[in-house]
């Protein structure tokens, strides 16, 4: 996946921040159909006899509403911030928007998205303000750290 020219490695740091912006885009799409249905909820909800039991719906429904609504923020500011990462220039030391290729593992320092897989490699979608991220911070090729335990060193970072 990361050997090759300098062309190679920005088309594999545009696949990552794409794959990024992928996953951000179904959390919001997630979140705008969940925060409709539960005002759609909330609105059908009919006044009953039992009018304590027809406003605590109409609460609950709102509340379900407003989780999803900052659920929505959150994932639109997640996704202004992973537009933001370079993809068109390549950093000799570890920073945001950097490929850190170790041994083992190979990390993306971008949002803390979970795992994907590029290229039949498993790449790690790190967040800059995880402990492993600050443990990468400033450091470049052929540096170690400590990860669970043992000394990693750094093989490439682009």
């Amino acid at each position: 996946m990361i050997e090759g020219s300098v062309e190679e490695k920005l088309r594999v740091k545009k696949e990552l921040r794409d794959s990024c912006i992928s996953i951000l885009e179904k959390r919001i799409a997630t979140a705008q159909q969940a925060m409709q249905q539960a005002q759609e909820s909330a609105n059908s909800e009919e006044k009953s006899s039992a009018g304590d039991k027809y406003e605590t719906s109409r609460a609950m429904g709102q509340q379900n509403r407003d989780m999803n609504a900052r659920q929505l923020e959150e994932a639109q500011r997640d996704l202004a911030f992973v537009n933001s990462l370079p993809v068109d220039s390549i950093s000799e030391f570890v920073q945001q928007g950097s490929v850190v290729k170790c041994a083992q593992i190979i990390f993306y320092i971008s949002l803390g998205l979970g795992m994907i897989e590029i290229n039949n490699q498993k790449v790690v979608l790190l967040s800059s303000g995880a402990p492993v991220a600050k443990l990468l911070e400033g450091k470049k090729a052929g540096e170690a750290f400590l990860f669970n335990g043992n000394a990693t060193r750094i093989i490439e970072v682009f």
